[in-house]
């Protein structure tokens, strides 16, 4: 599956690092590669790495684009592992986790433990980890009578001003996204201070085939969304392209090159798939056309990029 084939794709802001961190990530996970590497030049950050990888099938892109923003655990991303991927056989718990086991050892590596690998309440093993680049990973082994989840499920934690709004959000993007609905929905009880009672201990919901996780969080954190981890909604017409644009952006001081913010911080990418696919095919110089077209840009005129990249 590539980036243009799912319609949701997490997209990864790095300063220099987007290569390196990319084939890093391939190699601890299984049905991983690096599909594509395109070099934008002439924007405002200089030469540009342009990345796409698949991380156990699941599409990610990455960017290497200066230092402007840095990861942090209000995004994360849970790696399920449940017993029957890995083996149908009595010993298929041993085998996943294992495999966990494997992956929290590389991804640890230079990495700090936000919370260390061990069992829990609500899994026999699970682990929360901030890797060598910043980039937040939970690593939980399932449990393969449950619903079942994709490999790899983005997650967002509402702290700060946002704390208690993960319902809402998850509302939100229900009401946006045609091909949507929910899935899980866990509370904080009474006696679960500093958490208010009845906001979102753990909910997933799934937009256009793509699983998100939402947590309520009213510790002391420090940090709430930025632009370093983004998801790009891929659109098959200017239609779509206007219709996702207008019912998510919130802050038009964010808007540029197709980026936007939504109400609770989340930023979002709406682009027009084709653009992807330009992007794959083209010379080095329709590249460059379409790059110098959609720089000054705020919302993408897709039939502006295609007649840059036709020349005409």
């Amino acid at each position: 599956m590539t980036a243009t084939e799912s319609r949701i794709v997490p997209h990864l802001w790095y300063d220099t690092e987007a290569r390196e961190a990319a084939a890093f990530y391939a190699s601890i996970f299984p049905d991983s590669d690096i599909t594509h590497i395109t070099t934008l030049h002439g924007t405002p950050s200089g030469d540009c790495d342009v990345v796409s990888f698949r991380l156990r099938g699941q599409p990610f892109m990455a960017i290497s684009a200066g230092p402007h923003f840095k990861f942090n655990p209000s995004v994360s991303f849970m790696v399920n592992y449940d017993p029957l991927h890995f083996d149908p056989s009595p010993s298929r718990e041993e085998n996943a986790r294992a495999s966990l086991d494997a992956a929290w050892a590389r991804l640890s590596e230079g990495g700090t433990a936000l919370m260390p690998i061990g069992e829990y309440p609500f899994s026999a093993r699970y682990g929360w980890v901030q890797d060598r680049y910043g980039l937040s990973w939970q690593l939980m082994l399932t449990d393969p009578e449950g619903d079942p989840r994709p490999p790899i499920v983005p997650s967002l934690l509402f702290t700060g001003g946002n704390c208690g709004r993960a319902e809402e959000a998850i509302g939100h993007y229900l009401s946006v996204f045609r091909n949507a609905r929910s899935g899980q929905m866990f509370r904080y009880g009474a006696d679960q201070p500093p958490d208010t009672e009845g906001t979102v201990m753990f909910a997933d919901f799934m937009l256009e085939d793509t699983w998100f996780a939402a947590m309520d969080s009213a510790h002391g954190h420090g940090f709430t969304f930025n632009e370093a981890v983004s998801f790009i909604v891929n659109c098959d017409d200017q239609d779509g392209i206007d219709r996702y644009w207008n019912a998510l952006s919130a802050v038009p001081e964010a808007e540029q090159c197709g980026w936007i913010k939504d109400h609770f911080g989340v930023s979002w990418q709406i682009v027009p798939a084709e653009l992807d696919r330009m992007m794959r095919n083209g010379t080095p110089e329709q590249i460059d056309r379409l790059t110098r077209t959609f720089m000054p840009m705020k919302k993408l005129d897709l039939a502006a990029l295609q007649a840059a990249f036709e020349d005409r």
